[in-house]
């Protein structure tokens, strides 16, 4: 069931291509689609993306633009901690200065989910810079979306007592907030990229994933009587991806 989910958005994603396309503008836009896998510390991704940049500037350097991002992990008993909300978790809940801000690490519990697999589909905002007509550099953000995924078991680990959560879950709605506002799965990536012949181009990339799960007969209690049923797996992974310009 859930592999006849990721084909179906995967197959969303070919239309986007034709429907925003004007090639008429050629060489004031920059479109392709994208395919992308990554490999971190007991986990993998995948992610097929469509990208619509308008190429800013005097010399077409600049681009910045949007696009749809369906992005599948999986991994093996992962430990996700403490989601938030960031007033408890972190030293301010201020918007992006969040996440600079001091960690809250007394606050935090741990989530252990025994077989994570969730598959987002994300709207994303992309800004990169031409270096020459080859090499390309540039990042990427999720921005808002849903998630859909697997039910799984898992252990809460609060101060010390293990407890038994038969049915986690992942969240259902994302959407960027920055640092630990942030609500649900987002995919991140800096990456180069290198231009082949025939349309096609190689990426370098470095991926920051953010997944989450929540649980539903168990949750967390802070000090001050907040109970919490978020927790987020923070990922740091290298990866290749291979686009091909529209």
């Amino acid at each position: 069931m859930m592999n006849k989910k990721i084909l179906f958005y995967a197959l969303m994603l070919l239309p986007c291509s034709y429907l925003f396309a004007q090639k008429n503008e050629s060489s004031k836009i920059d479109q392709f689609v994208d395919v992308a896998a990554t490999i971190g510390n007991s986990q993998q991704s995948f992610a097929a993306s469509y990208v619509y940049n308008w190429r800013l500037g005097k010399k077409k350097k600049w681009e910045l633009g949007t696009g749809f991002r369906i992005t599948s992990t999986s991994g093996h008993n992962l430990n996700y901690i403490t989601a938030g909300p960031a007033s408890i978790t972190r030293g301010t809940d201020i918007p992006f200065l969040v996440v600079v801000s001091s960690q809250k690490t007394e606050n935090w519990d741990t989530l252990t989910v025994q077989n994570p697999f969730t598959t987002s589909l994300n709207a994303s905002f992309n800004l990169g810079y031409n270096f020459t007509k080859k090499l390309f550099g540039g990042c990427n953000i999720d921005v808002v979306g849903f998630t859909v995924g697997q039910h799984t078991s898992a252990t809460l680990t609060d101060k010390g007592n293990s407890i038994i959560e038969p049915i986690a879950k992942p969240t259902a709605f994302n959407l960027l907030l920055t640092g630990d506002n942030d609500l649900g799965s987002l995919n991140s990536e800096f990456f180069l990229k290198y231009r082949l012949k025939n349309h096609f181009s190689l990426r370098a990339v470095y991926q920051f994933l953010f997944t989450e799960y929540r649980t539903t007969t168990i949750h967390q209690t802070t000090s001050d009587g907040t109970k919490i049923d978020r927790f987020r797996n923070k990922a740091n992974n290298f990866g290749i991806g291979v686009s091909y310009n529209l």
